[in-house]
């Protein structure tokens, strides 16, 4: 089965910045593509940061501070940083390091996932090598869930139904709304059954899989007791 993975999601021309680029430059170019954020590179292209539009707003809310006199060792490591974020005068003194990044060959789950534990908007891309090849946004990823339906069903009854369970396209009835699928019919064996759920939930832009699925025999594939594999509430499951 054929997912789509970063790579295939990001853009490649990507705005960035070196360690020496001018505050000034950097604001200028967030707003001139309209972004809220971009890399910071080195010489070799691997990505060694982040700046974001709030790293400016720090930098610009410190400038309009009046000066005043502190005890540096009595500030506390967040204080620390925000300081020297405020007083940056380039790319290098004003990023975020170390960089979170995503390779090109991940999956767009594991992207989503990364963005959502760290709260950030985009993601450099970066290769084997970590060296820069792409951005991928929270809206680029959102683009995979909002498959239409009716593409959605070719993909399970094509991709699970007849390539990897070689079954007749019309042994398993296939019915998709708003990205859950609902898989009704019987299965030859009982093995297959969670084979089906399994590769069904995989494809991109399901949300959840409703499990109305029977089988014909049970073979010793399977290994799990009724209770187990259809827990307690019934046969009726959503994954």
């Amino acid at each position: 089965m054929k997912h789509d993975n970063v790579g295939s999601t990001m853009t490649s021309e990507v705005v960035k910045a070196a360690y020496d680029t001018p505050f000034e430059e950097i604001a200028r170019l967030l707003s001139q593509h309209r972004i809220s954020g971009l890399p910071v590179v080195d010489d070799d292209e691997k990505v060694i940061g982040v700046i974001s539009t709030t790293d400016l707003m720090v930098h610009q809310s410190g400038e309009e501070d009046t000066p005043g006199r502190f005890n540096w060792s009595s500030l506390t490591r967040r204080a620390r940083v925000r300081e020297s974020k405020a007083q940056a005068r380039n790319a290098g003194q004003l990023m975020t390091h170390p960089a979170v990044t995503v390779h090109a060959d991940q999956s767009i789950a594991a992207a989503a996932r990364i963005m959502a534990e760290h709260r950030i908007e985009r993601l450099p891309v970066v290769d084997e090598e970590d060296r820069l090849v792409g951005i991928v946004t929270r809206r680029d990823l959102l683009q995979v869930f909002l498959r239409p339906d009716a593409e959605i069903r070719r993909e399970v009854i094509h991709e699970v139904l007849v390539r990897a369970l070689w079954l007749p396209p019309e042994t398993v009835r296939v019915d998709v709304r708003d990205g859950v699928v609902t898989l009704t019919g019987q299965l030859p064996r009982r093995s297959d059954v969670p084979v089906a759920l399994r590769m069904t939930r995989q494809i991109d832009g399901v949300i959840a899989v409703v499990d109305e699925l029977t089988f014909s025999v049970t073979d010793s594939r399977s290994g799990l007791s009724e209770e187990e594999f259809y827990g307690n509430s019934g046969r009726r499951r959503t994954l």
